[in-house]
């Protein structure tokens, strides 16, 4: 009965994350629509992660106060409310709202369902669920990012079928989350509300660090996500909505192999290869865009991944899994939080930038300011390492 759960959980996770990302290749598509700017169509993406991050304010210790499986349940309504709100003719006002409901989505299913899927696992296999979990949600936005620009190029309702696919996933998970997992206990009173979100002292120093890892991680996958479509359109003149989702797909895919080659080895030396990993994507993605070339974008697509996926598995091990059960849930919520804010606002900043000089141009200073800062992490590392 066990693996079931944990089968059940983890296609939870992974159905609610496919939806947060199947937009991803068809902000080409609403461009031209609607007329977008490229700063409307990294404010679009934008919203999304600050989606995230409010539930996970508002709602990341609601696991740790009612059970785990409500919270998941609460997250596929919000996943299927999403792709219901993308169906409707799009205006920009019902997309930022579309947006903003996946990205509650995500929020309570990024802490709620990580703790899930390691609380499933007994205490000798915990790394085992942190690495789970991570590929239940890598492989989500993973696939999400491909089939939503396959399905574009192959349906004649480009901005319909995908939304329509998703709910069906996330009906199925419902199904399987009630019929399949334990009902949950109550733990305590429920306070809803803004909550400060609290890190146990003893991890605060590997909290930090792993952070400012992983956050640099995502804040190249968030401008890569948000612009992406636009630089092979606008640029290098691809139109086919699926070479996007590709890109994208290829960051997700591999950060999910990223992360089970991180289990192997001990968390502080991931840490270490993954900001090494973060330095060559970033250069990879400053010479794509320095010679408008596709294909370093596409190896730095795939070493961006692995370098995320060290450093994102590398941050649970040495933070979710070292906390108790009943503070796991807030734990995992905190760094998530922090994770999206740094995807949320580098893609801002790259989006404002490129109002008073080109996408390529701001892309390419982004690309140095990150590389910088992997590199200076990494050095940290390197010396407690020493």
């Amino acid at each position: 009965m066990r693996k079931w759960a944990v089968a059940a959980t983890a296609f939870a996770f992974f159905a609610t994350m496919v939806g947060t990302t199947l937009p991803t290749a068809l902000y080409s598509i609403y461009a031209v629509d609607l007329s977008f700017s490229s700063l409307t169509v990294t404010v679009l993406f934008a919203v999304y992660a600050f989606g995230v991050v409010a539930a996970l304010l508002m709602f990341g210790r609601l696991s740790d106060q009612i059970g785990r499986r409500p919270v998941l349940l609460i997250a596929l309504a919000c996943a299927a409310l999403s792709s219901i709100l993308f169906i409707l003719p799009p205006s920009l006002c019902l997309l930022v709202v579309a947006r903003v409901v996946s990205g509650v989505s995500a929020g309570f299913m990024s802490g709620a369902g990580t703790a899930a899927v390691i609380d499933l696992f007994p205490l000798a296999r915990r790394a085992s669920g942190g690495m789970l979990a991570v590929a239940a949600n890598a492989g989500g936005l993973a696939t999400g990012n491909l089939l939503g620009g396959v399905l574009a190029s192959v349906s004649s309702a480009a901005l319909v079928t995908p939304y329509v696919m998703h709910l069906g996933l996330s009906v199925i998970a419902v199904i399987g989350l009630c019929a399949l997992t334990p009902r949950p206990e109550r733990h305590g009173p429920v306070n809803l509300g803004m909550q400060p979100l609290r890190v146990p002292g003893e991890i605060r120093g590997a909290f930090v660090r792993a952070v400012l890892a992983g956050g640099a991680g995502f804040a190249v996958c968030g401008v890569l996500t948000s612009v992406t479509a636009l630089f092979l359109a606008d640029d290098l003149r691809i139109d086919a909505h699926w070479v996007p989702g590709l890109i994208v797909f290829l960051v997700f895919a591999t950060m999910a192999l990223g992360q089970l080659a991180a289990g192997r080895i001990a968390a502080e030396r991931a840490l270490l290869i993954g900001c090494a990993g973060l330095v060559g994507a970033t250069l990879l993605v400053l010479a794509s865009l320095g010679w408008t070339l596709l294909w370093p974008l596409v190896v730095a697509s795939i070493v961006l991944g692995l370098a995320c996926g060290f450093c994102v598995n590398a941050g649970l091990s040495l933070t979710v899994e070292e906390v108790p059960h009943h503070t796991r849930g807030e734990v995992s919520s905190a760094y998530f939080a922090s994770l999206y804010v740094l995807l949320a606002l580098p893609a801002i900043g790259v989006g404002l930038l490129a109002t008073v000089v080109t996408l390529r141009q701001a892309g390419m200073i982004f690309a140095m300011v990150v590389a910088v800062l992997a590199a200076i992490i990494g050095g940290v590392q390197a010396r407690r390492l020493g």
